[in-house]
């Protein structure tokens, strides 16, 4: 998986900025977030203490989120209510940067809302509003003319069966990008696959994919005969299963059955995942990439979106980072990609992380050095480690140093899970790399209390913290050298 994973790196780098039209339904979600501590005595309930309350993108919505954030331009067509929800979610499209002149106000309809009610990261309660209807002829219409007088070099068709994507609909709009000669993805509801004849792929979770071969999918097997059924009979290019937990089963009329396993480390909620795939799926083929590499790439994706809770986007540069970080050397960063290691950082950060940044030469790693990163780590949410040259080591330490060069000693660090980020870095300190990278935090070790710390007046000025952390005694790599001499001697 990490060699897969390494072979994506370039891959995401140079995708481009295509033009992606969503149409669907789209849903403006509020989450309550609160305390869970009694239960309530009118009935056998939780009492939630709300503490904040916070609007995300729901639906097609999120798959808009999903593809601004991969750093595609998008257009987006849909109905919503003419109510307060649906002015508030038309501002926050324009505040991604998507253009919302394609969505439709309504007034015989409200825009579609579901309200989670979370405590402890697990949602207590959810409530629905919307009208499933489908829209009449007029708002279909109008839909249709908007997208077909927009420019985009891909379509996704984000159907949650509330009524915007007619039979009629689903035929014009893949009509279309048939017409255009560019992909076509949709995310289905519905049991018949057969309406979506001619696009380019469909993407199912497996109880979908049940219900619409009428039978259960069980395993591999089945999967590979059944799902290749499914897919020629509904008249797809491809059908993509996404599986959960055991990952993803791709069905191509040009090539053979493919199954992915999971990309996921640990999995919080599966809300919105589903729109992160088709996202991910329709940036990379509206760049003109494989099928099978651009499963591989929004099955990545996937795994970082379930690792959060509720419906959230997964960015291009979180995603680059995830694929560095499943791979030791996918960690290291050259020293002259600032520019990269800041994009990585900037991502975290609009995320909430606080990243604590710590230096040294680490010539012959030890329990010393591994209890003391550990605990730099345990201070905050990113742990970056500045990374001594060769040609500064010698100079701090002598001719005869370093005595691993420094790739050897980037990939031996790299390969502890406690750190994120390893930057090499050529002065003798790395005032100037902590000014260009601002960490939250600078750790030292305790020796260097009192002794003048390189940035810490930069990182304090700057409203960060600095922290000093007790050293294992007795453990040094200086110490390391001269009992391994005095016992060749």
């Amino acid at each position: 998986m990490s060699n897969l994973h390494l072979e994506l790196i370039p891959v995401l780098q140079q995708l481009g900025n295509p033009r992606i039209a969503v149409i669907g339904d789209y849903m403006f979600d509020r989450y309550v977030w609160g305390e869970a501590g009694r239960i309530s005595p009118e009935a056998p309930v939780p009492v939630v203490h709300a503490s904040r309350e916070e609007d995300r993108l729901g639906g097609a919505g999120n798959v808009v989120a999903n593809l601004v954030e991969l750093g595609a331009k998008v257009c987006c067509f849909g109905p919503l209510g003419n109510d307060a929800s649906g002015h508030e979610m038309v501002a926050a499209l324009e505040e991604l940067g998507a253009d919302a002149s394609g969505m439709e106000l309504c007034s015989d309809r409200p825009t579609i809302q579901k309200i989670r009610v979370m405590a402890r990261n697990q949602q207590m309660l959810r409530v629905d509003r919307e009208d499933s209807q489908a829209i009449d002829a007029a708002t279909s219409e109008s839909l249709l003319a908007a997208l077909v007088a927009a420019q985009w070099d891909a379509l996704v068709l984000s159907d949650y069966a509330k009524g915007c994507l007619t039979e009629s609909l689903v035929a014009e709009v893949i009509a279309e990008a048939k017409r255009r000669g560019v992909p076509c993805l949709v995310d289905p509801k519905t049991s018949d696959f057969s309406r979506y004849r001619g696009a380019t792929m469909v993407t199912p979770n497996r109880a979908e994919a049940e219900r619409a071969a009428a039978k259960d999918l069980a395993d591999m097997g089945l999967l590979a005969s059944e799902g290749e059924a499914l897919r020629s009979n509904s008249g797809l290019e491809a059908l993509l299963i996404t599986l959960g937990a055991e990952g993803m089963f791709l069905l191509d009329a040009n090539q053979e059955p493919l199954h992915l396993p999971t990309a996921a480390r640990q999995v919080y909620d599966v809300t919105g995942a589903g729109d992160t795939v088709i996202a991910a799926l329709a940036l990379a083929l509206a760049d003109g990439l494989q099928h099978d590499v651009a499963v591989r790439l929004a099955n990545a994706a996937a795994g970082l979106a379930v690792a959060k809770v509720g419906t959230t986007a997964v960015g291009r540069e979180e995603l680059l980072h995830e694929l560095r970080a499943s791979t030791p050397s996918g960690k290291v960063f050259s020293d002259e990609d600032l520019e990269g290691v800041q994009a990585a950082l900037a991502t975290f950060r609009r995320e909430g992380r606080r990243i604590v940044f710590t230096n040294g030469c680490f010539d012959i790693l030890h329990a010393g050095h591994v209890r003391y990163l550990t605990a730099a780590r345990g201070l905050g949410d990113v742990l970056v480690l500045g990374l001594n040259s060769d040609a500064s080591v010698k100079r701090l330490k002598g001719e005869e140093r370093p005595f691993n060069v420094l790739s050897d000693r980037a990939e031996v660090l790299a390969a502890l899970e406690c750190v994120d980020m390893v930057v090499p870095f050529a002065a003798d300190t790395p005032e100037l790399l902590i000014r260009d990278l601002q960490p939250d935090i600078l750790v030292k070790g305790a020796d260097w209390r009192g002794k003048g710390v390189a940035g810490a007046e930069f990182v304090e000025q700057s409203g960060g913290e600095v922290q000093f952390i007790d050293l294992l005694p007795g453990r040094s790599t200086t110490g390391l050298a001269d009992r391994i001499r005095s016992r060749e001697s």
